[in-house]
């Protein structure tokens, strides 16, 4: 483990603390309809007896975060080779757009109105708004936003294993010399 990977693990470390101490709040709806709603994010320690901590928003969370710590650690990496320079590859690349998708999908989760909660049948579907300022009559979809963190780490671990770098083995001495003893058609 090089330096750079123990600065990531140990921020990742105070990004899980952080999200521990400051988790997202549920609080109930001013319908009567005894269903929460997303009330913001507040110390762990301080919110009141009305709210409930979203834990379905606070694992979807934990889950970008160690995937970003994951994603840092692999674009970390040594390099084999010590004499040359490391260079951005399409694997490198594809490790931050999953990362920033990641991100920008927990800061625009996807909403519904607090009146359609209850309702099995159909959600009143309102958008994607930023969490910091949505509106209190909208709650999280949390069926989609599970459906959409899974879709983009499915298909960014389909791409990084799809574009990954052929390494050719090096050949031992013994068959190297069994090769040469080959095309030299000798026994």
């Amino acid at each position: 483990m090089n330096q750079k990977q123990k600065i990531t693990l140990w921020v990742g470390f105070f990004n899980l603390v952080f999200l521990m101490l400051f988790p997202p709040f549920d609080s109930l709806t001013v319908t009567g309809a005894n269903a929460l709603v997303f009330a913001g994010f507040s110390f762990v320690f301080s919110h009141s007896a009305s709210e409930a901590i979203n834990t379905d928003v606070l694992f979807l969370e934990m889950v970008v975060l160690l995937v970003n710590i994951g994603v840092a650690w692999l674009l970390f990496r040594d390099t084999k080779n010590v004499g040359s320079k490391r260079r951005f590859n399409v694997q490198n690349a594809i490790l931050i757009v999953v990362a920033i998708n990641l991100t920008v999908i927990l800061l625009f989760p996807p909403f519904e109105n607090v009146v359609e909660i209850n309702s099995p049948i159909m959600s009143d579907f309102q958008g994607f708004y930023f969490i910091f300022s949505a509106d209190p009559m909208h709650a999280i979809i949390t069926s989609v936003l599970y459906e959409e963190v899974v879709f983009v780490l499915f298909n960014g671990a389909l791409a990084w294993l799809f574009f990954r770098e052929e390494k050719s083995r090096e050949m031992t001495p013994k068959e190297q010399m069994e090769l040469m003893r080959k095309i030299s058609g000798k026994k």
